[in-house]
């Protein structure tokens, strides 16, 4: 009897999704828990996995919206013994291919192995080429193809052709969401710069042994949401936002971090991470930059949040001007390192310098506390040991004075 494949709720007041993108092909064997498609809705992306093992009968088509609950494909089971992925032609070999044993460390779907065995591409080549990623079908055929192989080639050319394709559910989301900041609240921006001398020396001197104690290495964004919960607990207005007519100051910090995933902006949160120790809190931006670019981030995972992080400076961003993460009030954005000339004791040292920048909404924060909080964030990636002692000076509190 044929299994159904439903569209489960992604969650709640969420009725329609998009199908993204199939990952097996109409007639294909799967197996059972093998994920066969990927869905968009306007808050994250998810997969769906084959509850069984036989032949797969696709019945929706990449780009439709459906609703949760419809029944997208059909699994017939099959005693026959299951054969994963069929062959496709994804361009001509240079040769004839030569089946090659698949490395078991490399991460890809059933139909992407068997067209790597078919095609006798080298599964080293493809780790190099995709780091970190599951391979997928696309992603072979883009490698054999020469596109992710390092072989130049042009996305334009002298032929006047154009490409359209169905914005995702995601992305006309965030296009509502952006827009409706710039209408909805009285943005405003203001800089600074960190001397970020202190803050490297303590990653070079400490990542190793931390990296053995907590399986992960000491990373900027861990320390920047450090000093951002110490920096809070003295400018609490900028971890407030408005509700209708009502202020909301949340007694703890819950701060999103924005990742780039592939399907676009996500923003993921650490809940109450004034609580969390330093390896705690890079324990958690490990993990949700890791299902970001699987595609694994839930729902559950970006509700909510009191404040935002945003790191432009992964893509060489020098100076940016962050936009809000509506209903919060506050985003700061960390940018580039970049070593500058600066005065210190009136003389002239090189050093690694950032500049960051605050934006805030108006109507919640004055100019008073969003410059004094960036101010004190200032203070305490420059001087990491002073968030141990919640931003007071070390040495004041040991004279007891």
């Amino acid at each position: 009897m044929a299994i159904e494949i439903k569209v489960p709720s992604p969650g709640e007041s969420i009725t329609r999704v998009q199908l993204a993108k199939w990952l097996v092909i109409d007639g294909e064997q799967v197996e059972k828990d093998q994920e066969v498609v990927e869905i968009d809705s306007d808050k994250a992306s998810f997969p769906i996995a084959s509850p069984g093992d036989g032949t797969i009968h696709l019945k929706a088509a990449e780009g439709d919206t459906i609703t949760v609950g419809d029944v997208i494909a059909v699994v017939e089971p099959s005693s026959a013994p299951v054969t994963v992925g069929a062959a496709i032609a994804v361009g001509e070999p240079v040769s004839a291919p030569v089946p090659v044993k698949i490395k078991e460390s490399l991460k890809a779907s059933p139909l992407a192995k068997k067209i790597i065995e078919e095609k006798g591409v080298e599964a080293a080549d493809l780790a190099r080429a995709f780091p970190g990623k599951k391979i997928t079908r696309s992603n072979v055929e883009d490698f054999i193809q020469g596109r992710k192989a390092g072989v130049p080639s042009s996305t334009f050319s002298s032929i006047r052709k154009e490409e359209r394709k169905k914005l995702t559910t995601l992305r006309v989301k965030l296009a509502e969401r952006l827009v409706a900041v710039k209408n909805q609240t009285a943005m405003l921006t203001t800089f600074n710069e960190i001397n970020m001398t202190a803050s490297l020396k303590l990653k070079d001197t400490y990542s190793e042994v931390f990296k053995q104690k907590y399986g992960v290495g000491i990373g900027l964004m861990s320390l920047f949401a450090k000093a951002v919960t110490v920096a809070l607990q003295d400018f609490p207005q900028v971890n407030s936002m408005i509700d209708g007519d009502e202020l909301v100051s949340p007694k703890y910090v819950d701060i999103g971090i924005a990742v780039s995933a592939p399907k676009g902006l996500v923003v993921p949160v650490i809940r109450n991470a004034e609580s969390l120790s330093l390896a705690g809190l890079e324990i958690k931006v490990k993990e949700f930059a890791a299902k970001a670019r699987e595609n694994k981030l839930t729902i559950d995972d970006m509700k909510g949040g009191t404040f935002t992080i945003t790191n432009g400076g992964v893509f060489g961003s020098l100076l940016s001007t962050p936009i809000l993460n509506p209903p919060q009030s506050a985003i700061l954005g960390m940018h580039k390192i970049m070593d500058r000339p600066i005065a210190v004791d009136r003389q002239v040292t090189v050093a690694p310098m950032m500049y960051v920048a605050l934006s805030y909404d108006h109507r919640v924060i004055d100019g008073k506390d969003s410059v004094g909080f960036l101010i004190k964030v200032k203070e305490l990636v420059e001087d990491p040991l002073k968030m141990l002692t919640m931003g007071e000076d070390p040495l004041t509190l040991l004279l007891d004075l």
